[in-house]
Protein backbone atom coordinates (compact mmCIF):
# COMPACT_ATOMS: atom_id res chain seq x y z
CA UNK A 1 0.00 0.00 0.00
CA UNK A 2 1.29 2.97 -1.21
CA UNK A 3 1.30 7.05 -0.46
CA UNK A 4 -2.12 7.46 -2.73
CA UNK A 5 -3.85 4.57 -0.19
CA UNK A 6 -2.60 6.28 2.98
CA UNK A 7 -3.67 9.72 1.65
CA UNK A 8 -7.10 8.95 0.78
CA UNK A 9 -7.30 6.92 3.91
CA UNK A 10 -6.13 9.78 6.45
CA UNK A 11 -8.57 12.41 4.80
CA UNK A 12 -11.61 9.63 4.49
CA UNK A 13 -11.19 8.92 8.45
CA UNK A 14 -10.26 12.36 9.10
CA UNK A 15 -13.83 14.04 7.30
CA UNK A 16 -15.98 11.35 9.10
CA UNK A 17 -14.68 12.28 12.18
CA UNK A 18 -15.31 16.06 11.42
CA UNK A 19 -18.99 15.35 10.81
CA UNK A 20 -19.23 13.09 13.59
CA UNK A 21 -18.25 15.68 16.15
CA UNK A 22 -20.19 18.06 14.32
CA UNK A 23 -23.15 16.05 14.85
CA UNK A 24 -22.27 15.82 18.79
CA UNK A 25 -22.79 19.53 18.92
CA UNK A 26 -25.48 19.74 16.78
CA UNK A 27 -28.39 20.55 19.09
CA UNK A 28 -26.52 22.67 21.71
CA UNK A 29 -25.92 24.80 18.77
CA UNK A 30 -29.16 25.25 17.65
CA UNK A 31 -30.39 26.55 20.93
CA UNK A 32 -30.31 29.97 19.83
CA UNK A 33 -28.53 32.51 17.45
CA UNK A 34 -26.20 33.47 20.26
CA UNK A 35 -24.95 29.74 20.89
CA UNK A 36 -24.91 29.06 17.24
CA UNK A 37 -22.60 32.08 16.08
CA UNK A 38 -20.43 32.87 19.97
CA UNK A 39 -21.33 30.03 22.33
CA UNK A 40 -23.14 32.07 24.40
CA UNK A 41 -19.51 33.65 25.52
CA UNK A 42 -18.60 31.25 27.66
CA UNK A 43 -15.38 29.72 26.01
CA UNK A 44 -12.61 28.45 28.15
CA UNK A 45 -9.13 29.89 27.40
CA UNK A 46 -8.06 26.17 26.05
CA UNK A 47 -10.05 26.34 23.09
CA UNK A 48 -10.20 29.79 22.23
CA UNK A 49 -6.25 29.07 22.24
CA UNK A 50 -6.25 26.04 19.87
CA UNK A 51 -8.89 27.30 17.76
CA UNK A 52 -6.96 30.58 17.03
CA UNK A 53 -4.20 28.50 16.15
CA UNK A 54 -5.82 26.09 13.64
CA UNK A 55 -7.48 29.21 12.74
CA UNK A 56 -4.78 31.01 11.54
CA UNK A 57 -2.56 27.75 10.82
CA UNK A 58 -4.24 27.21 7.36
CA UNK A 59 -2.92 26.49 3.72
CA UNK A 60 -2.15 29.97 3.23
CA UNK A 61 0.62 29.87 6.02
CA UNK A 62 2.13 26.95 4.97
CA UNK A 63 1.67 26.21 1.13
CA UNK A 64 1.22 29.91 0.58
CA UNK A 65 4.49 31.63 1.86
CA UNK A 66 6.34 28.38 0.93
CA UNK A 67 5.28 29.49 -2.61
CA UNK A 68 6.20 33.25 -1.88
CA UNK A 69 9.66 31.97 -0.26
CA UNK A 70 10.26 30.02 -3.62
CA UNK A 71 9.23 33.12 -5.74
CA UNK A 72 10.90 36.56 -3.57
CA UNK A 73 12.66 34.84 -0.48
CA UNK A 74 13.06 37.34 2.20
CA UNK A 75 10.99 39.80 0.53
CA UNK A 76 7.91 38.45 1.90
CA UNK A 77 8.55 38.59 5.49
CA UNK A 78 7.62 42.33 5.70
CA UNK A 79 4.05 41.26 4.49
CA UNK A 80 4.59 37.71 6.88
CA UNK A 81 5.33 40.16 10.37
CA UNK A 82 2.35 42.42 9.03
CA UNK A 83 -0.07 39.80 8.69
CA UNK A 84 0.65 37.75 11.73
CA UNK A 85 2.02 40.05 14.18
CA UNK A 86 -0.84 41.70 13.78
CA UNK A 87 -2.15 38.74 15.78
CA UNK A 88 0.01 40.07 18.78
CA UNK A 89 -1.29 43.31 18.45
CA UNK A 90 -4.88 42.62 18.16
CA UNK A 91 -4.27 40.69 21.43
CA UNK A 92 -2.27 43.60 23.28
CA UNK A 93 -5.02 46.11 21.73
CA UNK A 94 -8.17 44.93 21.17
CA UNK A 95 -8.89 41.35 22.06
CA UNK A 96 -9.61 42.22 26.12
CA UNK A 97 -11.38 45.05 24.89
CA UNK A 98 -13.79 42.79 22.37
CA UNK A 99 -14.24 40.25 24.90
CA UNK A 100 -15.88 42.66 27.33
CA UNK A 101 -19.07 42.81 24.91
CA UNK A 102 -21.31 40.05 23.38
CA UNK A 103 -21.71 41.01 19.92
CA UNK A 104 -21.74 38.65 17.12
CA UNK A 105 -19.65 40.76 14.91
CA UNK A 106 -17.30 43.70 14.44
CA UNK A 107 -20.09 45.00 11.95
CA UNK A 108 -22.64 44.85 15.04
CA UNK A 109 -19.93 46.08 17.44
CA UNK A 110 -19.22 49.10 14.88
CA UNK A 111 -22.64 49.72 14.75
CA UNK A 112 -23.60 49.94 18.20
CA UNK A 113 -20.66 51.88 19.45
CA UNK A 114 -19.55 54.06 17.07
CA UNK A 115 -21.66 54.38 14.01
CA UNK A 116 -25.14 53.95 14.40
CA UNK A 117 -26.08 53.60 10.75
CA UNK A 118 -27.33 50.69 9.21
CA UNK A 119 -25.83 51.84 6.01
CA UNK A 120 -22.34 51.62 7.14
CA UNK A 121 -23.26 48.30 8.74
CA UNK A 122 -24.18 46.70 5.45
CA UNK A 123 -20.85 47.64 3.75
CA UNK A 124 -18.41 47.01 6.88
CA UNK A 125 -20.09 43.41 6.79
CA UNK A 126 -19.63 42.80 3.15
CA UNK A 127 -16.59 44.08 3.47
CA UNK A 128 -15.26 41.63 6.30
CA UNK A 129 -16.51 38.69 4.69
CA UNK A 130 -14.39 39.73 1.68
CA UNK A 131 -11.71 38.52 3.69
CA UNK A 132 -13.33 35.12 4.92
CA UNK A 133 -14.10 34.72 1.72
CA UNK A 134 -11.20 34.77 0.20
CA UNK A 135 -9.39 32.86 3.13
CA UNK A 136 -12.00 29.99 2.62
CA UNK A 137 -11.13 30.16 -0.89
CA UNK A 138 -7.45 29.86 -0.43
CA UNK A 139 -7.49 26.92 1.84
CA UNK A 140 -9.45 24.88 -0.89
CA UNK A 141 -7.17 25.66 -3.76
CA UNK A 142 -4.37 24.96 -1.16
CA UNK A 143 -5.38 21.35 -0.47
CA UNK A 144 -6.72 20.68 -4.15
CA UNK A 145 -3.60 21.60 -5.16
CA UNK A 146 -1.61 19.46 -2.94
CA UNK A 147 -4.20 16.17 -3.12
CA UNK A 148 -3.88 16.44 -6.84
CA UNK A 149 0.12 16.42 -6.34
CA UNK A 150 -0.04 13.16 -4.13
CA UNK A 151 -2.88 11.58 -5.60
CA UNK A 152 -2.64 12.93 -9.49
CA UNK A 153 -6.59 13.36 -9.04
CA UNK A 154 -8.34 16.32 -10.23
CA UNK A 155 -7.86 19.20 -8.39
CA UNK A 156 -11.05 20.59 -9.59
CA UNK A 157 -12.78 17.49 -8.26
CA UNK A 158 -10.70 17.98 -4.88
CA UNK A 159 -11.71 21.22 -3.95
CA UNK A 160 -15.47 20.54 -4.77
CA UNK A 161 -15.20 17.83 -2.39
CA UNK A 162 -13.11 19.51 0.24
CA UNK A 163 -15.61 22.11 0.05
CA UNK A 164 -18.66 20.10 0.67
CA UNK A 165 -17.10 18.24 3.60
CA UNK A 166 -16.45 21.12 5.46
CA UNK A 167 -19.18 22.91 4.67
CA UNK A 168 -21.54 20.28 5.58
CA UNK A 169 -19.69 19.91 9.02
CA UNK A 170 -20.21 23.54 9.73
CA UNK A 171 -23.57 24.00 8.73
CA UNK A 172 -24.52 21.36 11.34
CA UNK A 173 -22.51 22.26 14.47
CA UNK A 174 -22.30 26.21 14.68
CA UNK A 175 -19.12 27.30 16.65
CA UNK A 176 -19.18 24.42 19.24
CA UNK A 177 -18.29 21.77 17.20
CA UNK A 178 -15.63 24.40 15.19
CA UNK A 179 -13.60 25.07 18.83
CA UNK A 180 -13.90 21.43 19.41
CA UNK A 181 -12.64 19.86 16.56
CA UNK A 182 -10.02 22.74 16.36
CA UNK A 183 -9.01 21.66 20.00
CA UNK A 184 -7.75 18.39 18.96
CA UNK A 185 -6.14 19.63 15.08
CA UNK A 186 -4.89 22.51 16.80
CA UNK A 187 -2.78 19.92 19.07
CA UNK A 188 -1.68 17.56 16.16
CA UNK A 189 -0.83 20.44 14.00
CA UNK A 190 1.74 22.01 16.24
CA UNK A 191 3.25 19.08 16.77
CA UNK A 192 3.26 17.81 13.00
CA UNK A 193 4.53 21.73 12.39
CA UNK A 194 7.61 21.19 14.88
CA UNK A 195 8.32 17.72 12.58
CA UNK A 196 7.83 19.03 9.49
CA UNK A 197 10.47 22.07 9.73
CA UNK A 198 12.45 20.35 11.09
CA UNK A 199 12.65 18.06 8.73
CA UNK A 200 13.40 21.13 5.91
CA UNK A 201 15.79 22.47 7.49
CA UNK A 202 17.64 19.39 7.71
CA UNK A 203 18.21 19.62 4.17
CA UNK A 204 20.29 23.01 5.12
CA UNK A 205 22.24 21.80 7.94
CA UNK A 206 20.07 24.56 10.09
CA UNK A 207 22.55 26.91 8.92
CA UNK A 208 21.36 29.96 6.31
CA UNK A 209 25.01 30.25 5.05
CA UNK A 210 24.44 26.51 4.04
CA UNK A 211 21.20 28.18 2.32
CA UNK A 212 22.84 30.80 0.61
CA UNK A 213 25.70 29.12 -0.62
CA UNK A 214 23.01 26.63 -2.10
CA UNK A 215 20.54 29.44 -3.86
CA UNK A 216 24.31 31.65 -4.95
CA UNK A 217 24.85 28.11 -6.83
CA UNK A 218 21.70 28.08 -8.48
CA UNK A 219 21.53 32.41 -9.48
CA UNK A 220 19.22 32.59 -7.25
CA UNK A 221 21.34 35.01 -4.31
CA UNK A 222 19.01 37.85 -4.59
CA UNK A 223 16.64 35.66 -2.42
CA UNK A 224 18.10 36.40 0.51
CA UNK A 225 18.33 39.94 0.45
CA UNK A 226 15.47 42.32 1.34
CA UNK A 227 15.31 43.74 -2.19
CA UNK A 228 12.58 46.32 -1.39
CA UNK A 229 11.95 50.09 -0.87
CA UNK A 230 10.83 51.24 2.56
CA UNK A 231 7.63 52.63 0.74
CA UNK A 232 7.11 48.82 -0.20
CA UNK A 233 7.65 47.10 3.43
CA UNK A 234 5.60 49.47 4.92
CA UNK A 235 3.01 48.76 2.37
CA UNK A 236 3.07 45.06 2.90
CA UNK A 237 3.37 45.62 6.62
CA UNK A 238 0.13 47.72 6.84
CA UNK A 239 -1.54 45.56 4.78
CA UNK A 240 -1.15 42.52 6.31
CA UNK A 241 -1.65 44.67 9.51
CA UNK A 242 -4.85 46.60 8.83
CA UNK A 243 -6.44 43.29 6.81
CA UNK A 244 -5.92 40.99 10.01
CA UNK A 245 -7.44 43.53 12.52
CA UNK A 246 -10.42 43.57 10.52
CA UNK A 247 -10.89 39.93 10.38
CA UNK A 248 -14.52 38.84 11.68
CA UNK A 249 -12.86 35.28 12.89
CA UNK A 250 -10.32 37.09 15.28
CA UNK A 251 -13.28 39.73 16.68
CA UNK A 252 -15.71 36.09 16.83
CA UNK A 253 -13.41 34.44 19.49
CA UNK A 254 -13.20 37.69 21.58
CA UNK A 255 -17.14 37.49 21.94
CA UNK A 256 -16.94 33.63 22.59
CA UNK A 257 -14.37 33.59 25.07
CA UNK A 258 -15.38 33.80 29.31
CA UNK A 259 -13.03 36.58 29.91
CA UNK A 260 -11.17 39.52 28.19
CA UNK A 261 -8.04 38.23 29.91
CA UNK A 262 -8.57 34.53 27.98
CA UNK A 263 -9.05 35.72 24.81
CA UNK A 264 -6.01 38.31 25.15
CA UNK A 265 -3.39 35.42 25.82
CA UNK A 266 -4.93 33.58 23.55
CA UNK A 267 -4.55 35.49 20.67
CA UNK A 268 -1.41 36.52 22.20
CA UNK A 269 0.45 32.87 22.02
CA UNK A 270 -1.37 31.78 19.16
CA UNK A 271 -0.14 35.12 17.21
CA UNK A 272 3.71 34.41 18.33
CA UNK A 273 3.38 30.69 17.15
CA UNK A 274 2.05 32.05 13.93
CA UNK A 275 5.11 34.66 13.36
CA UNK A 276 7.64 31.49 13.96
CA UNK A 277 5.99 29.36 12.00
CA UNK A 278 5.20 31.71 8.50
CA UNK A 279 8.88 32.57 8.67
CA UNK A 280 10.08 29.07 8.44
CA UNK A 281 7.22 28.41 5.68
CA UNK A 282 8.90 31.56 3.86
CA UNK A 283 12.43 29.90 4.03
CA UNK A 284 11.41 26.29 3.39
CA UNK A 285 9.95 27.81 -0.06
CA UNK A 286 13.85 28.70 -0.72
CA UNK A 287 15.12 25.58 0.65
CA UNK A 288 13.32 24.25 -2.06
CA UNK A 289 14.42 27.04 -4.70
CA UNK A 290 18.18 25.48 -3.73
CA UNK A 291 17.73 22.15 -4.50
CA UNK A 292 15.21 22.63 -7.48
CA UNK A 293 14.86 26.20 -9.24
CA UNK A 294 12.12 25.05 -12.23
CA UNK A 295 9.70 24.45 -10.35
CA UNK A 296 6.33 25.74 -10.49
CA UNK A 297 5.90 28.00 -6.82
CA UNK A 298 2.43 26.50 -5.71
CA UNK A 299 4.25 23.06 -6.04
CA UNK A 300 7.19 23.75 -4.55
CA UNK A 301 7.06 22.71 -0.75
CA UNK A 302 5.30 19.31 -1.68
CA UNK A 303 7.75 18.51 -4.38
CA UNK A 304 10.32 18.78 -1.58
CA UNK A 305 8.01 16.30 0.00
CA UNK A 306 7.23 13.83 -2.47
CA UNK A 307 10.68 13.89 -3.69
CA UNK A 308 13.33 14.34 -1.14
CA UNK A 309 11.75 12.79 2.13
CA UNK A 310 10.49 9.27 3.08
CA UNK A 311 6.42 8.21 2.53
CA UNK A 312 5.89 8.52 6.30
CA UNK A 313 7.32 12.66 6.07
CA UNK A 314 5.08 12.45 3.09
CA UNK A 315 1.79 11.44 4.90
CA UNK A 316 2.93 13.39 8.01
CA UNK A 317 2.90 16.70 5.82
CA UNK A 318 -0.31 15.87 4.23
CA UNK A 319 -1.97 15.11 7.68
CA UNK A 320 -0.88 18.93 8.97
CA UNK A 321 -1.77 20.58 5.66
CA UNK A 322 -5.72 18.80 5.74
CA UNK A 323 -5.54 19.44 8.85
CA UNK A 324 -4.89 23.07 8.63
CA UNK A 325 -7.14 23.57 5.59
CA UNK A 326 -9.96 21.97 7.02
CA UNK A 327 -9.88 23.90 10.56
CA UNK A 328 -9.44 27.47 9.00
CA UNK A 329 -12.10 26.88 6.52
CA UNK A 330 -14.66 25.31 8.95
CA UNK A 331 -13.84 28.39 11.14
CA UNK A 332 -14.02 31.21 8.23
CA UNK A 333 -16.87 29.57 6.92
CA UNK A 334 -18.91 30.03 10.09
CA UNK A 335 -18.08 33.38 10.74
CA UNK A 336 -19.05 34.62 6.90
CA UNK A 337 -22.18 33.09 7.51
CA UNK A 338 -22.44 34.96 10.75
CA UNK A 339 -21.52 38.04 9.65
CA UNK A 340 -24.16 37.48 6.59
CA UNK A 341 -27.02 37.26 9.09
CA UNK A 342 -26.40 39.27 11.93
CA UNK A 343 -25.45 42.74 9.63
CA UNK A 344 -27.17 42.13 6.79
CA UNK A 345 -30.38 40.14 6.86
CA UNK A 346 -31.61 40.35 10.66
CA UNK A 347 -31.42 44.12 10.44
CA UNK A 348 -33.63 44.93 7.76
CA UNK A 349 -36.21 42.18 8.30
CA UNK A 350 -39.14 41.70 10.74
CA UNK A 351 -37.73 40.28 13.78
CA UNK A 352 -38.19 36.20 13.98
CA UNK A 353 -37.22 33.46 16.73
CA UNK A 354 -33.87 32.46 17.25
CA UNK A 355 -34.35 28.61 16.04
CA UNK A 356 -35.25 30.97 12.49
CA UNK A 357 -31.78 32.74 12.57
CA UNK A 358 -29.91 29.34 13.29
CA UNK A 359 -31.86 27.19 10.43
CA UNK A 360 -31.11 30.86 7.95
CA UNK A 361 -27.15 31.20 9.02
CA UNK A 362 -26.86 27.30 7.92
CA UNK A 363 -28.26 27.92 4.79
CA UNK A 364 -25.75 30.89 4.20
CA UNK A 365 -23.06 28.12 5.05
CA UNK A 366 -24.23 26.68 1.96
CA UNK A 367 -24.02 29.68 -0.17
CA UNK A 368 -20.90 31.15 1.40
CA UNK A 369 -19.28 27.68 0.54
CA UNK A 370 -20.31 28.01 -3.42
CA UNK A 371 -18.95 31.31 -3.34
CA UNK A 372 -15.75 30.06 -2.36
CA UNK A 373 -15.39 27.14 -4.57
CA UNK A 374 -16.20 29.21 -7.12
CA UNK A 375 -13.38 32.20 -6.32
CA UNK A 376 -11.03 29.15 -5.73
CA UNK A 377 -11.58 28.18 -9.59
CA UNK A 378 -11.05 31.52 -11.00
CA UNK A 379 -7.85 32.50 -8.93
CA UNK A 380 -4.60 31.72 -9.57
CA UNK A 381 -2.76 32.97 -6.11
CA UNK A 382 -3.12 31.84 -2.85
CA UNK A 383 -1.58 35.11 -1.38
CA UNK A 384 -2.73 37.14 -4.04
CA UNK A 385 -6.40 36.77 -2.68
CA UNK A 386 -5.38 37.78 0.80
CA UNK A 387 -3.55 40.54 -0.16
CA UNK A 388 -6.77 41.78 -2.11
CA UNK A 389 -8.81 41.13 0.36
CA UNK A 390 -6.87 42.75 3.33
CA UNK A 391 -6.07 46.14 1.36
CA UNK A 392 -10.38 46.65 0.65
CA UNK A 393 -11.20 45.78 4.00
CA UNK A 394 -8.12 47.23 6.09
CA UNK A 395 -8.00 50.43 4.08
CA UNK A 396 -11.90 51.37 4.87
CA UNK A 397 -12.90 49.57 7.81
CA UNK A 398 -10.18 49.65 10.54
CA UNK A 399 -9.02 53.61 10.06
CA UNK A 400 -13.46 54.29 10.56
CA UNK A 401 -12.95 51.91 13.90
CA UNK A 402 -9.60 53.42 15.42
CA UNK A 403 -10.29 56.85 14.81
CA UNK A 404 -14.29 55.80 16.14
CA UNK A 405 -12.62 54.57 19.29
CA UNK A 406 -10.41 57.27 20.13
CA UNK A 407 -12.37 60.51 19.10
CA UNK A 408 -14.87 59.66 21.96
CA UNK A 409 -17.62 62.44 22.75
CA UNK A 410 -17.05 61.65 26.45
CA UNK A 411 -13.09 61.17 26.87
CA UNK A 412 -13.96 60.04 30.80
CA UNK A 413 -16.86 57.87 30.12
CA UNK A 414 -16.07 53.64 28.96
CA UNK A 415 -17.61 52.10 25.72
CA UNK A 416 -21.12 50.64 26.81
CA UNK A 417 -23.34 48.54 25.19
CA UNK A 418 -26.04 50.27 23.76
CA UNK A 419 -24.72 53.39 24.10
CA UNK A 420 -22.80 55.48 21.25
CA UNK A 421 -19.61 57.80 22.85
CA UNK A 422 -18.12 58.55 19.54
CA UNK A 423 -18.16 61.89 17.19
CA UNK A 424 -17.45 59.64 14.47
CA UNK A 425 -21.08 61.00 12.57
CA UNK A 426 -22.74 58.49 10.31
CA UNK A 427 -21.58 60.52 7.11
CA UNK A 428 -17.96 60.55 8.38
CA UNK A 429 -18.42 56.52 8.94
CA UNK A 430 -20.01 56.27 5.64
CA UNK A 431 -17.23 58.29 3.61
CA UNK A 432 -14.52 57.11 5.35
CA UNK A 433 -15.17 53.37 4.93
CA UNK A 434 -16.01 54.02 1.55
CA UNK A 435 -12.84 56.07 0.24
CA UNK A 436 -10.71 53.74 2.36
CA UNK A 437 -11.98 50.53 -0.01
CA UNK A 438 -11.63 52.02 -3.13
CA UNK A 439 -8.17 54.37 -2.37
CA UNK A 440 -6.38 51.38 -0.93
CA UNK A 441 -7.76 49.33 -4.19
CA UNK A 442 -6.54 51.92 -6.66
CA UNK A 443 -3.80 53.52 -5.15
CA UNK A 444 -2.79 51.03 -2.17
CA UNK A 445 -3.14 51.04 1.26
CA UNK A 446 -1.30 53.45 2.57
CA UNK A 447 -3.21 56.04 0.96
CA UNK A 448 -6.46 54.29 1.37
CA UNK A 449 -6.29 54.29 5.28
CA UNK A 450 -5.04 58.09 5.68
CA UNK A 451 -7.69 58.85 3.18
CA UNK A 452 -10.21 56.84 4.93
CA UNK A 453 -8.45 58.50 8.50
CA UNK A 454 -8.75 62.29 6.89
CA UNK A 455 -12.12 62.13 5.42
CA UNK A 456 -13.77 60.09 8.50
CA UNK A 457 -12.64 63.05 10.89
CA UNK A 458 -13.11 66.00 8.37
CA UNK A 459 -16.57 65.14 7.25
CA UNK A 460 -17.54 64.05 11.21
CA UNK A 461 -17.01 67.86 11.41
CA UNK A 462 -18.81 68.90 8.53
CA UNK A 463 -21.74 66.71 9.17
CA UNK A 464 -22.06 65.97 12.71
CA UNK A 465 -24.92 63.14 13.86
CA UNK A 466 -28.01 64.67 14.85
CA UNK A 467 -28.70 65.41 18.73
CA UNK A 468 -28.06 62.04 20.62
CA UNK A 469 -31.87 61.55 21.46
CA UNK A 470 -33.13 62.07 18.32
CA UNK A 471 -29.98 59.54 16.27
CA UNK A 472 -30.93 56.99 18.69
CA UNK A 473 -34.35 56.60 18.01
CA UNK A 474 -33.62 56.95 14.35
CA UNK A 475 -31.17 53.87 14.56
CA UNK A 476 -33.66 51.80 16.44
Amino acid sequence: MGLTFWTWTVMIVACLFFIAMSLRFSKQAGLSFAHYAIAGGTLPFFLILFTDIATIMGVGNFIGHSAEGYKIGFANIPFVIGEQGAKVLFALVFAGFAARFTYHTLAELMHDLILRDRFSRVLIAILTSAIMLAWVSGQAMGLGALFATFTGADPLMMIILFSFVFILYTTIGGIYSVVWTDFIQGIVLVGLAIWFYFQVFSEIDFSLATLQTGLTDVGAAGLMEFNLSIMEVLTLFVTGTFGVLAAQMYWQRCFAARSPRMASRAMLYSGILAIIFTILATIGGMVVKMKNPDLDPNNAISWLILEEMTMVAALAFFTLIFMAAISSASSLLHSASVVIVNDLIIPNMEKKSDAYYVKLTRYFVALVGIFSIAAALLSDSIIGLFSLAYSMTGGGVIPVLIVGLLWKEKRSSPFVMGTNNSRVSVWGGRIGIISGAVVSLLFGILWGVLASAILTVVVSLILPNAPRAELTAESN
